[in-house]
């Protein structure tokens, strides 16, 4: 049977908010999620991994944790069975990296991608770093990124002299307007060449987005949203059909502050600079 040609980006968030770290700057830092919260997230991950393996439609997944997934060994299940889906050509997670990477070898790296955060004050260095090349010799592809506050700016340049095989991006801090000097601008963009879409609040009402079209949300319960950040409810993933409630749409929010909603702004094209590697982050080209 002939695959089916529609092609779908998804993004899953399910109840997981606790984290093993505590940055200043996240508001899930050292929470702890009870038993049950744990179990209902699990079933849910579960469920949703079932229902991609029912399509016949193209599909790529980041998930996108408001924790730290990959310490749960359900996480690295789900990772694992939706890399080997024939119909699922990219599943993607963020992360912290602080998991053992033992699980790493049962995944399809075809179809396996990770979205690393490296966060300065959490973990020592040469560990991140160590962890960082056993995937490289294991030919796991992934992005690193780091918060740009400016305590981690030694970080940064040390780690991008240490990583040179991976793309290395900063995450603008836009918690506080102008932030950065016209030179500390200048640094991170020879740092990461990408810095300045990061580092803008995107005026977005009105204008057409790929997100609710080819490109959503999807939260535990299977309720769908167009991304992230738009909280009106489209449809259920388990209650109804996807074609219902996908079409072309424009953006009903002012403003976009984050990459995983403006990445689906069609004005910026940015399916031109990352191509397939859109969910992961990984530009076509980068130094």
């Amino acid at each position: 049977m002939a695959m089916n040609t529609t092609q779908w980006n998804i993004l899953y968030r399910g109840a997981l908010d606790s984290c093993n770290y505590d940055c200043p700057y996240c508001p899930f830092a050292k929470k702890k999620n009870t038993r049950e919260e744990l179990s209902l997230d699990r079933q849910s991950l579960e469920r949703f991994t079932h229902w991609v393996a029912s399509r016949e439609e193209t599909i790529n997944i980041l998930l996108t944790p408001w924790g730290e997934g990959l310490i749960r060994s359900y996480y690295q299940k789900a990772m694992i069975d939706l890399s080997h889906m024939k119909q699922v050509t990219k599943i993607a997670i963020q992360t912290n990296l602080s998991c053992s990477l033992q699980w790493i070898d049962e995944v399809d790296k075809d179809a396996f991608a990770l979205w690393i955060t490296y966060h300065p004050n959490e973990v020592a260095f040469e560990d991140f770093v160590s962890k960082c090349n056993i995937l490289i010799e294991k030919g796991i592809a992934f992005s690193i990124g780091v918060v740009g506050v400016k305590d981690h700016f030694e970080a940064i340049e040390r780690l991008q002299k240490e990583i040179t095989e991976r793309y290395i991006w900063i995450n603008a801090y836009k918690r506080e307007e102008n932030y950065y000097s016209a030179s500390e601008e200048k640094w991170l963009s020879s740092i990461d060449t990408l810095f300045p879409y990061n580092n803008k609040v995107y005026d977005t009402k009105g204008k057409k987005c790929k997100a609710g079209h080819t490109s959503f949300s999807v939260a535990g319960n299977g309720d769908v949203y167009p991304c992230h950040f738009i909280k009106n409810k489209i449809g259920n993933l388990y209650q109804d059909t996807i074609e219902s409630f996908l079409k072309p749409t424009t953006c009903i929010n002012t403003h976009c502050r984050c990459y995983i909603g403006y990445m689906n702004l069609e004005e910026l094209a940015l399916g031109d600079v990352y191509g397939d590697k859109i969910l992961e982050r990984i530009p076509l080209t980068f130094k």
